[in-house]
């Protein structure tokens, strides 16, 4: 068989030749842009010769701040197509951190979006390694700033070169991206992506029993291009040929729902905050969602009241999948089994509720605290791990590589139950795992059962310290408008009770206007915590 390698550059070359014509629909601070494959493959290869022209060698780290639209699309394939990494910049992390990532990623250009530059002016005395900046924006001037040398990114494509080649010496094991871990705990780690891992992680994207993405989908990215490639899917979908619709900077609920509508979306990702947000809007609107055969839901478990909402309510499909900054992210997702199909609904929603099955390509195993490999009958507990072709063997230049990656596997950190056909369950973080008296509580278990109630718009649990149990359960809980306060925290203890044995039984239930979260929209645990003891006067 022939060795030809892997190679990113490839995938818009196929997308040039093959799909010249579908389109790349971006919204930006002020207008929407509509651009066929061609002229991105175009303004790509423009992009990869401006970057040749400002000094750019290969394995240098390109760095962007940017929101979901079609210039953060080309510089995907740009950076990594001309032999550069691509280093997607969580811009909702603290500016420390941010700091922090681009220095010890040694990013040589930034790629900056218009509303982010006083964020980078601030802190860019601080970055070490940083020799140019360029701006992404419709205006024509460049806005007065303190960061030099400043480019605007238009200005610079019109000097480029639309026949410039991608690289055709590529090593398929070359990196070609880097992301950093959100980090709720410690500095942000870093993991960097091959041109092969991404590639074979676009074929898992395509197939039919996972996100099935293809040329007829219209895609929305939801989920921030700065999170795990948008989990890799501006990646496939220019591959496979796909109308990506991208919502732009700052976006809201009501944006999704329009362009959910107008451009006849069939399929869209992001985390349960996001899903929850969209369901306020089309309670309160009337939007026409029946093209999308897809919302793809992942971050971290959906709560069982959203799917059904979603599904019967709605009859928008709802699949739950499972990931993470160092698996690329895709590593299960949950469909029905034919044979599946027969179950009643109430079993079918049982069963969407859960991680679903590993996508092929990758393998697992749960082990136990003892270190031995738990039993598949979703009762036994134990941490997942993880190994594959698309999975990390370290983190970037960290120390920290030693405890989460040991004899060949990554150790995700996620607690989770497996049934007798492989199916996954998330149980908890370790982290978040509940010891009272000596056995374990599910915060999830709890969390999904009390956002399944009527009045419940968000719902957390976290420990509190016990001096007789160690820890005990709270619940902090954001109520739907209309709802009393005063009035629901018997009411949600009752529902609860038929549901869970005595001891898992929140010890209280506090009302929050908003629950705190993480950049990418997950819970803020540790930060909750601390406010639950400050209100509960817990030392």
């Amino acid at each position: 068989m022939m060795n030809v390698p892997l190679t990113i550059g490839s995938m818009l070359e196929h997308a040039e030749k093959f799909f010249p014509k579908k389109q790349v629909i971006s919204q930006t601070h002020d207008r929407l842009h509509y651009l066929t494959y061609k002229e991105i493959g175009e303004r790509t290869r423009k992009l990869m010769s401006i970057l040749d022209k400002l000094g750019t060698k290969k394995g240098d780290k390109i760095g962007t701040l940017a929101w979901n639209h079609h210039r953060h699309l080309e510089i995907y394939f740009a950076a990594p197509g001309f032999g550069a990494v691509l280093h997607t910049i969580n811009i909702r992390l603290s500016p420390e951190h941010i700091i922090y990532i681009i220095n010890h990623a040694e990013d040589k250009i930034l790629f900056i979006d218009e509303d982010i530059l006083p964020l980078i002016e601030k802190i860019h005395p601080q970055l070490k390694t940083v020799e140019a900046f360029v701006v992404m924006t419709d205006k024509k001037d460049l806005p007065v700033s303190n960061l030099t040398p400043l480019y605007s990114y238009e200005e610079l494509l019109t000097k480029g070169d639309s026949s410039y080649s991608f690289r055709d010496d590529m090593n398929e094991n070359d990196p070609a991206g880097m992301c950093y871990t959100s980090a709720t705990t410690g500095k942000p780690k870093g993991v960097v992506y091959t041109h092969r891992s991404i590639v074979l992680h676009s074929y898992a994207l395509g197939l039919a029993d996972s996100a099935a993405i293809s040329e007829s989908d219209v895609s929305m990215a939801v989920v921030p291009q700065f999170h795990v490639n948008a989990w890799g899917t501006p990646f496939a979908c220019t591959w496979f040929g796909s109308t990506q619709v991208f919502p732009g900077p700052q976006f809201t609920p009501k944006r999704l729902a329009e362009f959910i509508e107008k451009f006849n979306v069939t399929i869209t990702a992001g985390v349960p905050t996001i899903w929850l947000g969209l369901l306020q809007v089309l309670e309160q609107g009337s939007y026409d969602t029946s093209s999308l055969r897809a919302v793809l839901c992942g971050g971290s478990a959906a709560p069982l009241g959203l799917i059904k909402t979603f599904e019967q309510k709605y009859n928008i499909p709802f699949y739950h999948a499972y990931g993470a900054t160092e698996t690329t992210p895709l590593v299960s997702f949950s469909r029905l089994k034919s044979y599946q199909l027969d179950l009643s609904e109430e079993e079918k929603l049982h069963e969407r509720s859960r991680q679903g099955i590993l996508v092929p390509g990758l393998e697992m195993k749960v082990v136990g605290s003892d270190g031995n490999e738990v039993a598949w009958n979703d009762e036994e507990m134990g941490e997942l791990l993880l190994r594959g072709n698309w999975i990390a063997d370290e983190y970037y230049k960290d120390e920290r590589s030693k405890d989460a990656f040991t004899d060949g596997w990554f150790h995700t950190g996620d607690v989770v139950t497996v049934d007798e056909e492989g199916t996954i369950k998330i149980v908890d973080r370790t982290k978040d795992l509940i010891k009272s008296g000596g056995e374990w509580i599910s915060s999830v278990d709890l969390e999904n059962a009390i956002m399944a109630h009527e009045s419940v718009f968000e719902a957390c649990v976290v420990a509190v310290p016990s001096i007789k149990w160690q820890e005990r359960p709270v619940a902090c809980v954001v109520l739907k408008e209309g709802y009393k306060q005063s009035e629901m925290k018997d009411t949600i203890l009752e529902y609860l009770k038929p549901q869970f044995p005595k001891y898992w039984l929140p010890d209280d239930v506090i009302f929050f206007e908003e629950i705190p979260k993480t950049s990418v929209g997950k819970f803020l645990k540790r930060e909750l915590r601390e406010q639950v003891k400050g209100e509960l006067k817990i030392d």
